[in-house]
């Protein structure tokens, strides 16, 4: 298979040659047509194995786009490209690899959750890109002590992604890809930089970015269409109380709560039409939902007063084991019999 010719916005880095640090190879890489993407993703439900820390690689034509695994769960996702790197949705990643199983590529591996929340940090920053000298291209780890730099350093070597933490230009530890056990860190990244047998320098890439201690969890695809349900299910089971006045105030409450929670124009999506692309973490959707029935009902209740109890229990009954332990109740305040 011919390997895609894009590269990673403003370097001469190929996005086909990427390969990122990792403890242990689960599945090296091959043909996304040999792989069962489904039965990757629930490896860890059905075997302790699977439930550890690491990320999906999946080279497709025009970006490389990872799926990063806590215990074995899909957490997130994120996305290099020509246009630039960036966190993708879940359900939009998916999306692509599926629709390029002929023609992309997968690995799997493991990784701390450090590396990971690294690897995330570095699309939703954006790293901020570091000139480097190409004759003289180790200049550019001097900098960074003269600077007493404190953050990451992503450093790209003919490929090979590395990462890199500082504090104020001094080296505290790293995540490297195919380090050899004898060398350190230091001694590691000056390699990088040296040309081969035939005298050519590697091609390098350099960004920085702070640092993240945490993996941000975002919401599944099946989460959200979840939350989509809800909000019609509230909408309809008003409208029921109030006929022709729920439907008429639905969109404008939705769009005035829109600047302030995003993932609600994908929520108050008709269920008869396609999802909106969203990334979101699940409590950004529990908040999303509450503040809108909040309003919402608020203002059918100046129409028809003391509706919005029973709307909200005839709604959300077959959820609300899910919405108690999400805290949605407690931010309504409403009391719910059941």
């Amino acid at each position: 298979m011919r390997l895609s010719t894009a590269r990673l916005a403003e370097t001469s880095v190929r996005l086909a040659e990427l390969r990122f640090p990792l403890e242990r190879v689960q599945i090296h890489r091959t043909r996304l047509a040999f792989i069962h993407l489904d039965n990757l993703l629930h490896f860890a439900k059905i075997d302790r194995d699977g439930r550890v820390d690491g990320f999906v690689v999946a080279y497709l034509p025009d970006e490389v786009t990872i799926l990063l695994l806590r215990r074995g769960d899909l957490a997130t996702a994120i996305a290099y490209a020509e246009g630039g790197r960036a966190v993708v949705s879940i359900a939009t990643a998916l999306k692509r690899i599926r629709q390029e199983s002929e023609r992309g590529e997968l690995a799997y591996g493991y990784a701390p959750l450090e590396q990971l929340a690294w690897m995330y940090s570095c699309c939703a920053a954006p790293a901020t890109a570091r000139e480097v000298d190409q004759k003289h291209p180790d200049l550019l780890l001097t900098a960074l002590e003269d600077e007493k730099f404190t953050g990451v350093l992503e450093l790209i070597s003919n490929g090979r992604v590395n990462y890199v933490r500082f504090n104020q230009g001094q080296i505290l530890n790293g995540h490297f890809c195919d380090k050899p056990d004898g060398l350190s860190a230091p001694q590691y990244l000056l390699s990088l930089f040296a040309p081969d047998a035939r005298g050519a320098r590697p091609c390098i890439a350099a960004a920085v970015f702070p640092p993240a201690d945490d993996l941000p969890e975002q919401a599944p695809p099946a989460l959200i269409q979840t939350y989509r349900e809800l909000f019609w299910s509230i909408v309809n089971a008003a409208e029921r109380e109030v006929p022709g006045e729920a439907t008429k105030r639905v969109k404008r409450h939705r769009d005035l709560l829109a600047n302030v929670h995003k993932s609600l124009t994908a929520l108050g999506t008709p269920l008869d039409r396609d999802p909106i692309d969203v990334v979101a973490s699940p409590e950004e959707l529990n908040y999303a939902l509450s503040d809108w029935a909040l309003q919402f009902l608020e203002e059918l209740e100046i129409i028809a007063p003391g509706i919005a109890p029973g709307v909200v229990q005839e709604a959300t009954r077959e959820h609300r084991f899910v919405l108690q332990k999400a805290g949605f109740y407690d931010r309504l305040p409403w009391t719910m019999h059941w």
